[in-house]
């Protein structure tokens, strides 16, 4: 007889064979996001926790956040980057290749076996997409494998489906985001000018669907629910850790081009809700569109929808902010009353 699903978490079973173990993702299960918290305190609390780094430099600002927050033991295993490529725009448009490289460095003195480069483009094509951003020549250097996801076979691919989602018929994953050990997320800090509202750690998982026979991009850009399918793609998906780039950000327009702000702020966590709360925040403190500034952090639909079903927190309350210096405290204290 197969232990419990609480067992099996005792037990330190993998995340992605708990997924399938489990009826492959489950809904609801609100202790998922966080198998990975590092924080004894926030655990003890039920609080997801959010490392805020304040730093110009993204390598140094990478560390940090890792030292702050640290990965998860990777030691022996295959770890997934997932970034963001939408397009080959320079950062915050696209995941920096400083920031990538140095996510990378890290992984391989935490032991990693394999690293994985793997994402979908959109609409420019995730080939060219790579070769502009110089992400094969990167992972030539760093021996790391890079997979596109829009060249993946129909048997690469796992058909995703629940009854809480909004899609028409559920939509396809690649099946290695189950086979690898651990992912590392590496977002942006943006907002998105057609129908996002802003994009970081949940809009981040939209490049986990290729681009298939069926045309899921339309689907989800022609819905008048487009950020609540933003929000359910993440049920497809738990990445260990997240760490989101926001040494620039885009405070209006997004996500390729837009009002350029030097934030020099790095976001890392595990929770993707208290990390795009927290990053909607920043983009408050900065002053952003009219729907980031009149919304409430919380009553913004990704986020909203998403702690509807259990991606994440629920509200502010759930989020403890830490930082590694005065200068990250202060920042902190600047920004919490907008979450």
């Amino acid at each position: 007889m197969k232990n419990s699903l609480f067992q099996q978490v005792q037990q330190g079973i993998n995340r992605r064979d708990f997924i399938t173990n489990s009826g492959l993702f489950l809904a609801g299960i609100s202790f998922l996001p966080f198998l990975s918290w590092n924080s004894t305190a926030a655990r003890a609390e039920n609080k997801a926790t959010v490392g805020v780094i304040v730093d110009g430099n993204r390598g140094q600002a990478v560390d940090r956040a890792f030292d702050l927050v640290p990965l998860p033991d990777v030691s022996g295993n295959r770890v997934l980057i997932k970034p963001n490529f939408n397009t080959a725009d320079p950062a915050p448009g696209s995941t920096h290749n400083d920031t990538l490289t140095a996510i990378i460095d890290r992984l391989w003195e935490a032991g990693a076996a394999e690293v994985i480069i793997g994402e979908r483009s959109g609409p420019p094509d995730t080939e060219e997409v790579m070769k502009e951003k110089g992400i094969f020549k990167l992972a030539a250097e760093k021996g790391v494998e890079v997979i596109n996801f829009d060249q993946l076979g129909d048997d690469e691919l796992i058909h995703f489906q629940q009854d809480e989602l909004t899609w028409n018929d559920g939509f396809h994953v690649p099946r290695i985001l189950q086979e690898v050990d651990n992912i590392v997320a590496a977002g942006c800090l943006k907002t998105h000018q057609f129908g996002g509202q802003f994009t970081m750690a949940l809009k981040l998982a939209v490049g986990i669907i290729p681009n298939t026979g069926t045309d899921y991009m339309n689907e989800l850009h022609g819905s008048e629910r487009m950020r609540d399918r933003i929000a359910e793609i993440s049920l497809a998906y738990q990445p260990d850790i997240y760490l989101i780039d926001g040494v620039e950000a885009f405070t209006s327009g997004g996500p390729s081009s837009g009002e350029r702000v030097q934030a020099n702020v790095t976001l890392v966590g595990s929770d993707p809700v208290a990390l795009d709360a927290t990053g909607v925040a920043i983009l408050k403190e900065l002053g952003s569109t009219d729907v980031i500034m009149n919304t409430p952090t919380f009553e913004l639909e990704q986020l909203a929808r998403a702690a509807e079903i259990g991606i994440g927190v629920t509200g502010s309350e759930q989020i403890s902010l830490v930082s590694d210096d005065a200068v990250g405290n202060d920042y902190i204290e600047k920004i919490k009353d907008y979450l």
